[in-house]
């Protein structure tokens, strides 16, 4: 069974920390950002399978490429998002740029320092965000706070899940500079539990990413709809929270990964800021604390 095949059955899901198409967002725009996710998450698993070789995943993003410019019938996230973009009159700029990141998670295993790593995420990570502004409509002055949150979310993602990631794929996010900084030895991700020299490492990353956050707190205020600003709070208070566990946790041996509760619980809140926010015309709002 391919990785696509078992996308469809409901395998290989992983967790995210780009929360799509909630209720949040208003239906009208609902059905492209599903096709625009359903084709990414198939594509990440691919990219992702643990025992399909290289070549195989290569040659699997490049058929999911070639459909979604037309050219064949037989994949349906990629067809199902062609048409999605035909409809809206999109280009499919933002998806081909995802398809080369998962093409560097196929090709790329080593990162060398921040810049390294952010270049990454935009491929990764800011394609997703600048994608659901274009369905919406908005003005491309919101790309800086867009891509700095879609970075923060993708790095956090990195930091969640570097045991598992040098585990299960020998894929290091972690740059190269900070371990050796930190003289931390790679093969320190597979332990059980990090040294406290590994754990500095990755608490230093975290609160550096923490300013990523910083240079997006504006974000949900300088889109115009109202419901997709509620959304980018949300995910704002998400991605806030995950670094407060990571300055504070091992995430190696300890939770680092959001409850359901927990969502449900920052999502009323943060929400509602946004709402309020934006019925009584304040500029901003205090952001929620990442605090542990």
């Amino acid at each position: 069974m391919t990785a696509a095949a078992e996308l469809r059955s409901g395998k290989g899901h992983k967790d995210e920390n780009f929360p799509v198409a909630s209720h949040l967002i208003h239906p009208r725009y609902r059905a492209p950002i599903l096709a625009f996710y359903n084709f990414v998450r198939t594509a990440d698993d691919i990219a992702d399978h643990e025992s399909l070789p290289a070549q195989e995943k290569l040659d699997q993003l490049n058929r999911l490429e070639a459909e979604l410019l037309g050219e064949g019938d037989t994949q349906p996230e990629a067809v199902a998002l062609r048409r999605a973009l035909a409809e809206r009159g999109l280009e499919p700029r933002h998806a081909q740029d995802l398809l080369t990141a998962f093409r560097m998670d196929v090709t790329k295993l080593r990162y060398e320092n921040w810049d390294d790593l952010i270049h990454y995420c935009s491929y990764s990570a800011m394609p997703v965000g600048r994608f659901v502004l274009d369905v919406h409509g908005e003005d491309r002055a919101t790309w800086a706070a867009n891509d700095a949150l879609c970075a923060a979310l993708q790095i956090n993602n990195h930091l969640q899940d570097c045991g598992k990631d040098y585990r299960k794929l020998n894929r290091v996010y972690v740059p190269r500079d900070a371990l050796e900084t930190a003289g931390v030895a790679v093969e320190e991700l597979g332990a059980a539990k990090s040294s406290p020299s590994l754990l500095a490492c990755l608490r230093k990353l975290a609160e550096r990413n923490e300013a990523l956050l910083t240079q997006s707190a504006s974000f949900s205020s300088q889109v115009k709809d109202m419901r997709l600003g509620m959304e980018i709070s949300v995910i704002d208070a998400f991605a806030r929270r995950i670094v407060g566990l990571l300055k504070t946790h091992d995430p190696l041996c300890e939770k680092v990964h959001l409850s359901k509760g927990e969502m449900l619980r920052l999502a009323a809140l943060s929400a509602a800021a946004e709402f309020g926010r934006r019925m009584t015309g304040t500029k901003s709002m205090p952001r929620l604390s990442t605090g542990a």
